[in-house]
């Protein structure tokens, strides 16, 4: 068995990011960018102002209250430049470039309106108030988004904002699920007291999904070799990551290590030092595809997905290695105690309080127990050796939910 450490290491030495092509921005939620997005130009472009007001010079203002003469106006987007002399200031709106011989912007609500044609500003005001001055968001050429950003929200909007309409992105994996059991039923069907409702299929195809990976395929065979060797090759066929539950382990019906090999698959590690999720599988296949092997119980697919599918689907899309496993460092509000010398991962809820956010564990009647793990935000991580960790101090907390 490997530490699940070293597993991740294995994994990213063993697979490498798809290739890249110019994508719509529009249509580029949640990839990554393969090249940095840079600044077309200087942003602001122009020195702007930052309120509804009035372009002064500040000098006229030294013994204010000051009645200024009103000589023109400066609309957000107009490409006008009022001249202003000694005495007289510029009717600005929010957005709008200031005028060349303004060097401040007074708020509306620092002054008194008296004519059409003048203002009283009632108080001095500082060089360069209110205004955004040229390039001090970005300068042109610099990056405004580097190679192995993820494009959400706000990155499409610097897009956007820079004129970056076909961004490099990275494609990202199509992926077949396949669960595997004779006890399995789909979750229509009527099941008897020896069947189960196959419940691995949605969760692994909802994840996917949920995560900004599109929609994955998804077939259930039985404990059947050659029927689970005809889904991996169609599998492989037509997608660059396969997720197969149960059957990795050692038993008669563990079919899948022995279908993955006959299939052409390379097994770079089979055991993960672990609970829950120990017999869990990785290997590469021809065209740069790889296979995971998740253990049939609920729990154990939920922690190697999160631990390790999850973070494999990122990389193939081009984030950065690092970035892939991101987790939380948060106080435990009770205390926890495990047995054995494995690594091990426990259901863990979100509490939060006045004095922040705590991670409280969730009680559960082992690898099986569904019902618990829906009652969780992630999992707390007890490094291998650690038996018992006290109430209040900070642990390592893996989100499987959007925080």
């Amino acid at each position: 068995m490997v530490a699940p450490e070293r597993a991740w290491n294995t994994i990213v030495s063993s697979v490498t990011p798809l290739p890249a092509a110019p994508r719509a921005y529009s249509r580029c939620l949640y990839y990554y960018l393969a090249q940095p997005v840079l600044a077309d130009r200087d942003i602001p472009a122009a020195d702007r102002s930052a309120m509804d007001g009035y372009a002064v010079r500040a000098a006229d203002l030294a013994a204010a209250p000051t009645t200024l003469r009103v000589v023109g106006e400066a609309p957000a987007g107009s490409p006008l430049q009022p001249a202003l002399a000694r005495g007289e200031c510029v009717r600005i709106f929010t957005g709008a470039n200031v005028p060349p011989d303004a060097d401040a912007v007074v708020m509306v609500e620092d002054t008194e309106s008296t004519t059409d044609d003048q203002v009283t500003v009632l108080s001095p005001i500082a060089l360069g108030r209110n205004i955004l001055r040229r390039g001090e968001n970005a300068r042109q050429g610099v990056v405004a988004l580097p190679r192995g950003s993820m494009l959400d929200a706000a990155a499409l909007a610097i897009c956007a904002a820079v004129g970056c309409v076909e961004p490099q992105v990275h494609a990202r994996p199509r992926i077949s699920v396949i669960t595997t059991g004779a006890e399995l039923k789909a979750p229509g069907a009527p099941v008897g007291v020896h069947e189960i409702r196959d419940s691995n299929g949605p969760l692994l195809v909802a994840a996917v999904a949920e995560r900004g990976f599109g929609a994955a395929t998804w077939v259930c065979v039985t404990d059947d070799r050659a029927k689970l060797l005809m889904a991996l090759r169609q599998a492989l066929e037509n997608s660059d990551m396969v997720l197969i539950t149960g059957g990795v382990s050692v038993g008669k019906y563990d079919l899948a290590p022995d279908a993955i090999e006959e299939a052409g698959g390379t097994v770079h590690f089979h055991g993960v030092n672990m609970k829950p999720g120990k017999p869990q599988l990785f290997a590469t296949a021809a065209a740069h595809r790889c296979i995971f092997g998740l253990p049939g119980n609920p729990l154990s697919v939920l922690t190697g997905f999160h631990e390790f599918v999850l973070p494999t689907m990122r990389y193939l899309s081009g984030c950065q290695a690092a970035d892939c496993r991101r987790l939380l460092r948060l106080p435990l509000a009770s205390v926890v105690t495990v047995k054995g010398k494995q690594w091990n991962y426990l259901l863990g809820k979100l509490v939060h309080a006045a004095g922040g956010t705590a991670v409280e564990p969730v009680p559960n009647t082992g690898s099986a127990d569904l019902v618990a793990g829906g009652k969780a935000d992630g999992a707390i991580i007890v490094p291998a050796g650690v038996s018992s960790i006290p109430a209040g101090d900070r642990v390592d907390f893996r989100p499987w939910r959007s925080l």
